[in-house]
């Protein structure tokens, strides 16, 4: 870790003795080994939005992905701004995008993203019998529900490897909340912290200029650190 503060900051969980746990550039995977993604949108913004968009465009690249598959929920396709159901209810549509995603690809590995309630719902998803993922990437994973309690039993159920990229700020998932289930978590799991960053990683503008770093920076290292996770995913080494 460098001496100044940094934009983010990695913490592991079981980690493999094969790992110095310094090198966060990402390994290119070899071309029959790149992943499918299958990037699901969070609770209030489809795929098309801006953030999705350009977190498309960055996984793409720093995966080697045959391909990065967004879609949108019923609720929200179409123009449609309906409030989102239960994250339980949106598991069986998300299956099927993931099985027409394998039927296409079904050679590469499979990756499963998320932003928030998508990586919720990407969790869900994971525990079915008949898919098989290599690992999860969660951005912005939603702990705390919306009475304030603290959602661990998918996590705790989970035997899929998982990095979390939260932001230091985010109220919807303490990060203290989120060490102690992972301590508690059977499968391996890696967390990527984007200093100073809110549910979105949004870093203020203050905070930027106390670290000197920028938003572009603190977000590149935590692309970084998710194309190292899934490369060894990949291979087998968690």
């Amino acid at each position: 870790m460098a001496s100044s503060p940094p934009p983010a900051k990695r913490s592991r969980k079981n980690q493999p003795k094969e790992d110095d746990g310094d090198t966060l550039a990402p390994i290119p995977l070899p071309e029959r080994s790149s992943p499918v993604v299958v990037f699901a949108h969070g609770a209030g913004a489809p795929s098309s939005s801006d953030w999705m968009i350009r977190w498309k465009e960055m996984l793409g690249k720093a995966l080697n992905a045959v391909e990065v598959v967004t879609f949108d929920y019923p609720y929200i396709s179409g123009g449609k701004r309906k409030a989102p159901p239960k994250a339980e209810k949106l598991v069986e549509f998300h299956s099927e995008v993931v099985k027409k995603a394998i039927a296409k690809h079904p050679s590469h590995p499979l990756i499963l993203a998320g932003k928030s309630m998508g990586s919720r719902v990407s969790c869900m998803v994971a525990g079915e019998d008949d898919i098989d993922v290599s690992a999860l990437i969660c951005l912005g994973y939603p702990l705390k529900g919306m009475n304030g309690s603290i959602r661990d039993e998918l996590l705790l159920q989970l035997k899929v490897p998982v990095i979390f990229v939260q932001g230091s700020k985010d109220a919807l998932c303490p990060l203290d909340k989120l060490e102690a289930v992972r301590k508690k978590m059977k499968a391996f799991s890696e967390l990527q912290v984007i200093d100073g960053g809110d549910h979105s990683f949004k870093i203020g503008k203050k905070h930027l200029q106390t670290t000197g770093s920028t938003q572009e920076e603190a977000e590149e290292l935590a692309v970084q650190a998710i194309g190292d996770f899934v490369f060894k995913a990949v291979q087998g080494k968690y």
